[in-house]
């Protein structure tokens, strides 16, 4: 009798030990993570909520970052400048963003700003000479994976 407790204890331990619990660190509003965020992006840019993964964040300040979604680059600004997100340590990790999505051309003067931000050579920055068009997100909220 005392075997079978034991194993049926050992059995919940061993089960609740696999489960793997994902947790995320939310930046701006609270971002609700059992919502559906897309994977993807559509040409009409009605979405609001989209995942993906970190490429690079501002080393000055943490004031914007390049998230790769599907096989778009979107570019991240947060809204009202009222919150930032870690300098380091965060590329690569999954994020969830929750914002306005839209087209933009980027001027020729803030894509230098960017890269000063990002600390480029200067030969790199004078090499820059044409505005860029990107898809942009002013995110209110971001949760970024802890594990």
């Amino acid at each position: 009798m005392k075997l079978n407790h034991f194993l049926f204890f050992f059995t919940l331990l061993t089960c609740y030990s696999c489960y793997e619990n994902i947790s995320y660190v939310n930046y701006g509003d609270d971002i609700n993570s059992d919502l559906i965020y897309s994977e993807t992006l559509t040409n009409n840019f009605d979405q609001s909520n989209i995942t993906g993964q970190i490429i690079d964040v501002c080393p000055k300040k943490g004031c914007w970052m390049n998230v790769k979604v599907d096989t778009d680059t979107v570019f991240v600004k947060f809204k009202d400048y009222g919150f930032f997100v870690p300098k380091s340590g965060i590329e690569g990790k999954q994020v969830l963003m929750s914002g306005k999505i839209f087209k933009d051309t980027i001027s020729v003067e803030r894509l230098r700003h960017y890269a000063e931000d990002a600390k480029k050579s200067i030969e790199e920055i004078e090499k820059i000479n044409t505005p860029e068009y990107k898809i942009n997100i002013i995110a209110s909220g971001v949760a970024i994976r802890e594990n």
